[in-house]
């Protein structure tokens, strides 16, 4: 059984980043925990945590809430963006 922690990130509404969580440790398993080898996976987890991380801080100072926008409103703010 999954603790709360563990099933909140992999929650598509709660956890933004969960495609570049998976491909950083795909990476990982892959090249036999080279961190090396998987620089840009890690990046790519980076820049999505502090994009999510930004818009959430923005929400949280306008009041919005949920501060982390749903899994379907996290969609059409990448399209806006693209």
């Amino acid at each position: 059984r999954m603790s709360r922690h563990a099933r909140q990130l992999r929650d598509q509404d709660i956890n933004p980043c969960i495609a570049e969580t998976d491909a950083s440790r795909k990476c990982m398993d892959d090249n036999n925990y080279a961190k090396d080898m998987c620089t840009a996976y890690f990046l790519k987890y980076k820049n999505c945590r502090k994009f999510w991380h930004n818009i959430m801080m923005q929400r949280k100072r306008d009041g919005v809430k949920p501060e982390m926008p749903t899994a379907e409103e996290r969609r059409k703010i990448l399209e806006s963006v693209e």
